[in-house]
């Protein structure tokens, strides 16, 4: 049974100020749908609620290393923020804002949730591609009919802790009508002597994101505000050659996506002269996303011979490749 918007502000922690203000809307307007939305938000938000680092630089190498070939640089930029991390224990630390540069499918994204594997933290990701107003992430009033909090309040919600990774993906790709407004907001975000206050029209209540680690990325820095860039730590994410995709395929994501699958480790054996066809089917590509659709591609169409009862493991040559290989 869902408890009635007195009985969770009773039963939660909210700073008493925001308490008390939620008790007096529930006096003045006890049915109003509105105001069991706003409680059912406040009522939900972690504000006090965080996870405990795990600070073994030993198990975060261990978990970027498995995850990510090469990256030598961002991996070491991780470790040194562990060690400082873990030198300075119990006290907080301001995190630095990194932020990964680099072409589509060179690993911004996956490096950014390996980070937070390794520290033990939740991770939450928000697109910033398309997006339009900086309300998009403020929130609007609750004023408004149908008013919602920001993209950064749903964040935390989510993540139900103050202390998360928050990936701010593709912040480049912004509108160009709302840019300008969506810059100020994230010099708000990520300027530590701010963001201890972050307020939401919505919420309508500072919301301390200083625990947060913020990271950043972009495919380039030019639509980038110099403010913006100047609280950033940039880090060029470097294209891959084609033996370095062959590693990546064969090491990290086929033994992966037979996982997801549920293939056995035998299911699939692939000649090394076949690898460099799985590399490049279409022609260049900087990144790993083609490599990745193209054994997840191979990948289901074993899975489906297998539970068609066509073989239990499948040796992939130069010439059974088409059978596999459907741009082959």
């Amino acid at each position: 049974m869902l408890k009635k918007p007195a009985e969770l502000l009773k039963t939660t922690f909210l700073p008493p100020e925001l308490k008390e203000k939620a008790f007096e809307m529930i006096k003045y307007a006890p049915e109003e749908e509105k105001t069991a939305h706003y409680i059912d938000w406040i009522t939900n938000l972690p504000w006090a609620k965080r996870s405990k680092d795990i600070l073994d630089l030993k198990r975060a190498k261990e978990i970027l290393d498995a995850n990510h070939y090469d990256l030598e640089e961002v991996k070491e930029r991780v470790l040194e923020y562990l060690a400082v991390l873990k030198l300075k224990s119990p006290a907080v630390t301001r995190a630095p804002i990194l932020c990964f540069v680099g072409l589509v499918g060179t690993g911004k994204t996956t490096i950014a949730s390996s980070i937070a594997e390794a520290l033990g933290r939740k991770f939450v990701r928000i697109p910033f591609g398309g997006l339009g107003s900086p309300l998009d992430l403020r929130g609007q009033s609750r004023l408004n009919p149908d008013a919602e909090p920001g993209l950064i309040i749903k964040a935390l919600r989510r993540a139900g802790t103050k202390n998360p990774v928050i990936l701010l993906d593709e912040i480049d790709r912004v509108a160009d009508e709302g840019r300008s407004g969506i810059m100020g907001v994230l010099i708000e975000l990520l300027d530590p002597e701010q963001n201890m206050a972050f307020r939401d029209h919505f919420i309508d209540y500072p919301f301390d994101l200083s625990e947060v680690l913020f990271i950043v990325t972009c495919n380039n820095t030019t639509n980038i505000s110099v403010a913006v860039m100047d609280r950033l730590e940039p880090i060029l994410m470097p294209s891959y050659n084609d033996e370095e995709k062959i590693i990546i395929g064969k090491d990290y994501v086929l033994p992966k996506t037979m996982e997801q699958m549920g293939l056995d480790k035998k299911a699939v054996v692939i000649d090394a002269d076949v690898w460099p066809k799985i590399v490049r089917p279409l022609g260049y590509d900087a990144g790993v996303r083609t490599l990745e659709r193209t054994i997840n591609g191979i990948c289901r169409k074993i899975a489906k011979m297998i539970v068609e009862g066509k073989g239990k493991s499948f040796h992939i040559t130069t010439e059974n490749m088409k059978e596999f290989l459907p741009n082959w």
